[in-house]
């Protein structure tokens, strides 16, 4: 395949081209945290259901942690690897892995030590807080391996090699749900089972990831080097804790959010992280097409094709107009059976019914979120990170103020009402910044320099 399809292709074939890997990637990863969700909620109950999702917002803080370290990472050891440095790019390699495994140690410990106080911050219903924080516990315990596998994938990235994190991530996510059913249907071990099948199954893929990639570096023969440099830390650091600040911003905002929804029991906790579940899965491909769209951006501006990047911004509305639909119909019409899933058909009458409200209402809203993903992609892949910042905040904080302002005095409900109002306000923001074509001007070329 031509390497600058994303510049000569048609935008349609280009954008889905590129997306659609990601998309299955994605797919697979929100498929490896749902499991536990459907194998508790229909092999053991409701609460153990809730137990499960009273510390989703929490773990995603880590992970965007370990995800935001990869970024920063991968990015230097990609400028050694273009530049063909590879005894520096070795060293960065090295740094970032000692780094992040000191990193996860020290963050698994502390977890570990203080996660029942945690989950009481996080307003963990009485009822659940034994299996809450038993869950976490194990959850902190496989730490350094999700560290490693992201850092390790983020790494094969850099050196052209998407594909194996790829792989692995399949592998593991269909392990994992093997495990999850025997370890919780088969031996009993409830909430525990789960969390230790996600532990095994993500420990087997990082040390898989860690022997192929060292197999991989032997095709880059170099002379012997240190495995620390305090100066590759310092100018990864300057990448990666933007990056992790933002990502983990998101995430500690919707730790505020979980704590509000925890305040109402256990029964509307379960639902709510059943109908949260499903939502982690149709925002993949809206994600993916944003995604997208950065480096189709990018390259494009590059290329001083500015009217191409115009054209794939106008042809993703329609992507994401066909996305909108086939999630739509689904949520509207089958959103009972969906719930139940992983409820089961015990599940309480306040659990279903918070469940279904909350997926009838939000199968009306993913264009929103997918016109949000693609405006900000085409900001993002022209660098204009400071509105793409404040949208984001927006939006953020819409969610935040409803949750903890106005769920206590109206219920459940403000808590996804605030969603869609603040997808809309975040479009709208970088919408206004994309017309004013500041993306375009600050990249144009002097007449003469195009000579």
């Amino acid at each position: 395949m031509d390497k600058e399809y994303l510049i000569h292709q048609r935008p349609l074939k280009a954008l889905l081209v590129f997306a659609f890997p990601m998309i299955i990637g994605n797919l697979f990863q929100q498929f490896y945290t749902m499991a536990d969700s459907v194998v508790v909620g229909q092999f053991v109950g409701e609460n153990a259901l809730a137990a499960v999702g009273a510390s989703y917002s929490l773990t995603n803080v880590f992970i965007s942690i370990a995800i935001g370290g990869g970024i920063g990472s991968s990015v230097v050891t990609s400028r050694f690897f273009g530049s063909r440095d590879y005894t520096k790019m070795k060293l960065s390699i090295y740094t970032s892995l000692l780094t992040f495994l000191g990193l996860s140690i020290l963050l698994g410990a502390f977890g570990f030590w203080q996660s029942k106080s945690i989950m009481l911050l996080l307003n963990t219903p009485s009822n659940i807080m034994d299996q809450a924080t038993e869950y976490l516990n194990i959850y902190f315990l496989g730490l350094p391996f999700l560290f490693m596998y992201n850092v390790l994938s983020s790494m094969f990235n850099a050196l052209g090699r998407s594909r194996i994190p790829l792989y692995l991530l399949i592998f593991s996510s269909v392990f994992n749900i093997g495990l999850d059913v025997y370890m919780v249907y088969s031996l009993g071990l409830g909430v525990a089972g789960v969390a230790w099948a996600t532990l095994i199954a993500q420990g087997i893929s990082a040390v898989t990831a860690f022997f192929l990639f060292l197999r991989e570096l032997k095709a880059y023969p170099t002379e012997r080097t240190a495995l620390y440099s305090r100066e590759e830390l310092k100018s990864m650091a300057k990448i990666a804790l933007p990056s992790i600040l933002q990502q983990s911003t998101v995430s500690i905002g919707m730790m505020l959010v979980q704590s509000v929804v925890n305040s109402f029991g256990s029964e509307i906790l379960a639902g709510y992280s059943a109908a949260m579940r499903v939502e982690g899965i149709c925002v993949v491909p809206m994600a993916a097409m944003g995604n997208a769209m950065s480096p189709y951006t990018a390259q494009n501006i590059g290329a001083q094709r500015f009217d191409r990047v115009q054209k794939g911004y106008h042809t993703a509305y329609g992507i994401i107009a066909v996305f909108a639909v086939l999630l739509c119909l689904p949520l509207e019409l089958f959103n009972r059976p969906i719930i139940t899933m992983f409820l089961g058909e015990g599940g309480s009458a306040l659990a279903m019914d918070t469940g279904i409200r909350c997926l009838q209402f939000m199968g009306w809203f993913y264009f929103l979120i997918g016109l949000k993903m693609i405006t900000d992609g085409v900001l993002r892949g022209a660098g204009d990170m400071k509105m793409f910042t404040v949208a984001n905040l927006v939006n953020l904080g819409i969610r935040v103020c409803f949750a903890i302002t106005m769920a206590p005095h109206f219920g459940i409900s403000m808590v996804w009402l605030a969603v869609p109002i603040g997808w809309t306000a975040n479009y709208l923001i970088s919408f206004m910044e994309y017309r004013t074509g500041k993306w375009k001007k600050i990249h144009q070329r002097e007449p003469e320099a195009q000579t």
